[in-house]
């Protein structure tokens, strides 16, 4: 709202809009905002200027850190920011409330790898009936190249999945349809695009996609654009390759009526603390290093779900905040810290609790560098030292690619490379003849740091392989007792598998250019295949399936006697 005055003629368009259409069957529910989120960017008006001098008189900006050394730059407009986001949204369900408690409330968060640091889902739990999210290619998927959409709708939805929490979700908006003058990397999405994202998101536990939009706008910068149905009102292959899945589905709902995405253990935690630093760092370079550009944190992650989505092993990418650091026994979970800059020193107790109970803690890159002050600890007492087994003796810049060997894999890595001063810990790496990582056992649990860009490196040299190599040794457990599994990694093969009471079912895709048969690993060879969906003409033989070029395969797989 620009003042007090707007928040009110907000409040009063509420009671018009809901006490009008909350009368009539049609109704589902509301969404509070459509696509919230400024960005980064504070409003700047009177209503947001009043409201943050009140927030800061509960939030006081500190001069100085604990130990006496002052904070030149921090995060405190971008906390304000996501308390804002939290309260506005709270607000607008508080108005619909007064006059609907029956209808479900829902918001649809948007260009979810850039912008959810400004979302406390945790909070958000509190008010909404379900999360959703946008998840157009043309517009949010800027990280991938189209080849990999499937892949980031598959990272997407994990972020909304962990988000939602408790609550169910769905992807509130699809890409339907053509881009003329609208979207960022402008397409319109194939027919076998369109099968692969809603499998993807049903894999994902999701309930369900929605796709904008059924007609094409008449006017406006989406004039003719996005839709399913063609200006003669006749359905486009993409409404056909729609109408197919949704067949499957009401065949089998016995199948698809609460599916649980199958858990592999291994956790991908991202902190937001490290997106809001890097976009106050993070200003370029003549080199155009990625890890300098804003992104670099959150491809950091997407390099490790991309890896082992290559072997079909299932990843969740979860905030800090969603993680549940409650429990007494982590054995069998991993946490992977990639290149997440700023972590607060109050998360060092947390971590410590995890690996302590029997987690195991992998950290690359230059987390932890900073603190939630954007303060470099590392200098003045690093909180992490006692369980990472060690501190920073200083980082270079290398290259922009250079190797890192780990036992007898080569690992590339991008720009940085940490040199280690071990405490407790165990070298497990060098560098030219400088410690590189180490391996710190720490209570029932280890922690494995190697403070090197792996992720972001494999990823810029697009071969996932030698981080693959090494995660297999590392997460070793996680992927052997995985349901299924690719036999050997397959690159540009994505598959995710869930779970149906005793059943599992494999949603396989084939982003490759060349028909491929590929070898499966079961965990219980009780468990026999059959395929119930294929949007071409593949097959599965036994533990082998050849699947072609943009197919999509559906694999359930049971167990003798079911």
């Amino acid at each position: 709202p620009r003042d007090e005055e707007h928040l009110r003629s907000v409040a009063a368009y509420i009671e018009k809009l809901v006490t009008h259409y909350s009368r009539f069957p049609a109704l589902r529910g509301w969404v509070l905002i459509n696509e919230p989120g400024t960005g980064g960017e504070i409003p700047k008006n009177d209503f947001t200027r009043k409201r943050y001098e009140k927030w800061l008189q509960n939030h006081p900006l500190k001069e100085f850190t604990e130990k006496g050394y002052p904070i030149l730059l921090d995060l405190t407009d971008q906390t304000f920011l996501r308390d804002l986001n939290t309260w506005y949204l709270q607000w607008i369900a508080d108005e619909i409330r007064k006059h609907d408690t029956i209808h479900e409330l829902h918001v649809n968060n948007h260009a979810i790898f850039q912008n959810c640091a400004e979302y406390d889902f945790p909070s958000w739990r509190n008010f909404l009936s379900h999360l959703g999210g946008s998840a157009h290619a043309s517009w949010h998927f800027g990280y991938f190249a189209r080849q990999q959409y499937a892949l980031a709708m598959s990272a997407n939805s994990e972020i909304i999945r962990s988000g939602a929490g408790h609550l169910p979700w769905f992807m509130t908006e699809l890409q339907g349809g053509n881009n003329t003058y609208s979207g960022f990397a402008p397409m319109c999405p194939s027919p076998e695009e369109i099968t692969q994202w809603l499998w993807i998101l049903l894999a994902s536990e999701a309930r369900g996609g929605i796709f904008w939009s059924l007609n094409p706008r008449s006017s406006g910068i989406e004039a003719g654009e996005w839709a399913l149905l063609n200006f003669q009102n006749r359905p486009s292959d993409r409404m056909q390759a729609i109408a197919k899945v949704a067949e499957t589905l009401q065949s089998r709902p016995d199948l698809f009526t609460g599916l649980q995405e199958a858990e592999s253990g291994i956790h991908l935690l991202y902190v937001r603390e490290s997106l809001w630093a890097e976009k106050k760092m993070a200003g370029g370079s003549a080199q155009n290093y990625e890890a300098r550009n804003p992104g670099g944190v959150m491809k950091s992650i997407l390099g490790y779900f991309e890896a082992l989505s290559e072997l079909g092993i299932n990843a969740s990418i979860n905030a800090f905040e969603e993680f549940d650091f409650s429990r007494n026994n982590y054995a069998g979970t991993v946490i992977i810290l990639a290149h997440q800059i700023a972590i607060p020193s109050r998360y060092a107790t947390l971590l410590e609790h995890f690996v302590s109970h029997g987690g195991k803690l992998i950290v690359e890159g230059l987390t932890a560098y900073f603190d939630e002050n954007l303060h470099n600890t590392m200098k003045t007492g690093f909180p992490f030292e006692r369980l990472f087994g060690g501190n920073i003796s200083e980082f270079k810049l290398t290259d922009n690619l250079f190797e890192i060997r780990i036992g007898n894999n080569t690992l590339p890595a991008h720009l940085w490379r940490g040199i280690i001063a071990p405490g407790t810990g165990q070298v497990i790496c060098t560098f030219r003849n400088e410690p590189a990582g180490i391996r710190n056992r720490f209570g029932q649990g280890e922690v494995v740091w190697i403070p090197s860009l792996l992720g972001l490196g494999s990823r810029i040299q697009e071969d996932y392989g030698p981080l693959i190599a090494w995660l297999q040794m590392e997460v070793k457990e996680n992927i052997t007792s995985f349901p299924v599994r690719f036999a050997s990694p397959q690159k540009n093969i994505l598959m995710k598998t869930a779970k149906c009471g005793e059943k599992y079912l494999s949603i396989i895709v084939n982003k490759s250019t060349k028909t491929r048969e590929i070898p499966l690993i079961v965990w219980n060879r009780e468990y026999l295949p059959g395929m119930i969906f294929a949007s071409g003409n593949g097959r599965v033989n036994k533990y082998r399936v050849k699947i072609h070029p943009e197919e999509t395969m559906v694999v359930l797989f049971t167990k003798k006697g079911y």
